[in-house]
């Protein structure tokens, strides 16, 4: 798989969603997504950073920008999450880490010394024209949903200027 580059456009993909139907990148042309990518449901870090983005989710929605999260989980899972953390978002479930592979984030980690296949926290912004305008790899959780915001509210500052 080649390098994502900033300013190509974004590999598109289909996978099943948390509302019980498939959601491609696509259906989302004329907006900016945020994609997040995140190893586990119901998680610390992975909760830290739902909830970070579901505070920022107003905002975002202000600059017609939507957010949706993927990690292996099933659809089953992110319902539950959902409905626990009041997420207003949807989730994508990738269990065949398909899309993760596409995007560059299913990686060789190290545990306590084990190596082994994951997904690496990572989260993408892509315009309204489906071009990767910023990317965020290894994310540390603690604002980076504010970072991102960041991100947003610059791009649509730049629209309005054009």
């Amino acid at each position: 798989m080649s390098e994502l580059q900033i300013g190509s456009i974004a590999p598109v993909f289909t996978l099943p969603a948390s509302n019980g139907e498939n959601v491609a990148l696509s259906d989302y042309r004329g907006k900016n997504v945020v994609l997040y990518f995140y190893p586990k449901d119901m998680t610390t870090a992975c909760i830290q950073e739902s909830c970070d983005f579901r505070d920022a989710n107003a905002e975002m929605l202000r600059h017609n920008t939507v957010i949706m999260g993927i990690s292996l989980d099933t659809v089953k899972s992110h319902q539950n999450f959902i409905a626990k953390k009041e997420l207003p978002f949807l989730l994508l479930t990738d269990t065949e880490h398909a899309v993760c592979e596409l995007y560059g984030v299913w990686q060789l980690k190290k545990l306590y010394g084990r190596e082994y296949m994951g997904l690496v926290r990572s989260t993408f912004l892509i315009n309204a024209e489906g071009k990767l305008v910023q990317e965020w790899r290894k994310v540390r959780v603690k604002g980076h949903a504010l970072q991102v915001l960041e991100v947003v509210q610059q791009l649509g500052a730049r629209a309005n200027v054009k």
